[in-house]
């Protein structure tokens, strides 16, 4: 790089263009500034004296003058008074610090007429003051921390709530799967010595009885006779006797409408077959009836009525119940093997006379295959 320089009398010019006369021209070469930059310690830009940062200043610290450095200091020539000598065994060591102490400098920020102070290297011996805290202030975050705990709490709550729920759901679909499972099971097999002589798909897929006469007398909703809750899969089809020999279907119709007024038990049944053939139906056939405490929601029940002491249906009865009945499986998809006595599922005597008498039950579950099958008894 070429720098041109004009000297004259008194005053130095610069100028773009021509050059006056009695300018004199001085060519310095890039080697010649570098030499004249290191000669000066400098490079030449112009520094803000009060802008450069300070270097830190070392300080040298007094060691106490202990016997052992005294005995250091006389193998090098020294000598002590013996003053000094006795001072030294009550001075105490101090340890030397690793890095010495710096000073706390300003460095002036001149761009918007302000000043930082940065403090570079913090006095080791100073003690930090603790700042005053407003009381208010300090109330405030301790109510703060104090709901921010509360709702942690509530959180770990409900989410430990919400797990126990789902535990509970689990475990009783568990159960109700592996109970379902067990009635379908038993739903398979007889209660009795009967031994159907017809497979069981044949004698679902060879029902075609038609329904019998029904009058539909249907009892008003209450929480002692029909509850009106809905009524799951059927499984099962329960043959009872009304207990009272001598009344009719309607009679005992008005028994389970009563039990809504007097609350004096719970007690009903779908359909209730008179002593004379009549089929009555009290409730219908999409809602449970107190009949069977354990079975009310899987099961139709049917009342029979009876005019003999020892419970023993009439020839009209008997052949109601058969077509009832047979009709019945028909609509649910099921075999003579899935009729139920009360009896057999609780140990109630009921129906008392197919109770005592086995071979009569076996009898009916008979009769009731060849009506479906011959759809004549």
């Amino acid at each position: 790089m070429n720098y041109f320089k004009a000297k004259s009398a008194g005053y130095s010019l610069f100028t773009k263009g021509e050059l006056g006369m009695g300018l004199e021209f001085i060519d310095i070469s890039r080697e010649e500034e570098r030499d004249r930059v290191r000669a000066n310690g400098t490079t030449g830009r112009r520094r803000n004296p009060v802008s450069k940062r300070p270097q830190p200043v070392r300080r040298e610290i007094s060691q106490p003058i202990g016997y052992e450095h005294q005995r250091r200091l006389r193998q090098e020539g020294q000598t002590f008074s013996p003053a000094q000598t006795q001072r030294a065994g009550q001075a105490k060591p101090v340890r030397k610090r690793a890095y010495p102490e710096t000073e706390i400098y300003t460095r002036k920020y001149n761009s918007q007429n302000r000043s930082r102070n940065y403090n570079h290297g913090r006095n080791r011996n100073m003690v930090r003051r603790p700042r005053p805290v407003d009381p208010k202030v300090q109330q405030e975050q301790m109510r703060r921390r104090k709901k921010r705990r509360q709702k942690a709490l509530a959180a770990r709550m409900t989410i430990t709530l919400a797990i126990i729920l789902v535990i509970i759901f689990a475990g009783f679909m568990f159960c109700k799967l592996i109970l379902d499972f067990t009635r379908e099971e038993e739903a398979q097999k007889t209660f009795n010595s009967y031994t159907p002589t017809v497979e069981r798909k044949e004698v679902i897929k060879a029902n075609e009885t038609g329904k019998p006469v029904i009058t539909e007398d249907f009892l008003t909703v209450n929480e002692y006779s029909r509850p009106g809750e809905k009524l799951g899969k059927v499984r099962n089809i329960f043959v009872h006797y009304t207990a009272n020999p001598g009344t009719s279907a309607a009679q005992n119709r008005s028994y389970f409408e009563n039990l809504g007024i007097t609350g004096e038990t719970s007690a009903s049944a779908h359909f209730v077959i008179g002593y004379e053939g009549e089929i009555i139906q009290c409730i219908p056939l999409d809602e449970i009836a107190y009949a069977v405490i354990q079975r009310n929601y899987d099961s139709i029940s049917i009342e029979c009525c009876y005019l003999a002491e020892d419970g023993r249906f009439t020839d009209e009865t008997y052949q109601s119940l058969l077509r009832l009945s047979a009709w019945l499986l028909k609509e649910y998809k099921l075999a003579p093997d899935d009729m139920r006595r009360h009896y057999d599922e609780g140990g109630k005597k009921c129906p008392l006379y197919y109770v005592e008498h086995e071979e009569a039950w076996e009898k009916f579950l008979s009769d009731l295959e060849r009506y479906i099958m011959n759809d004549q008894v």
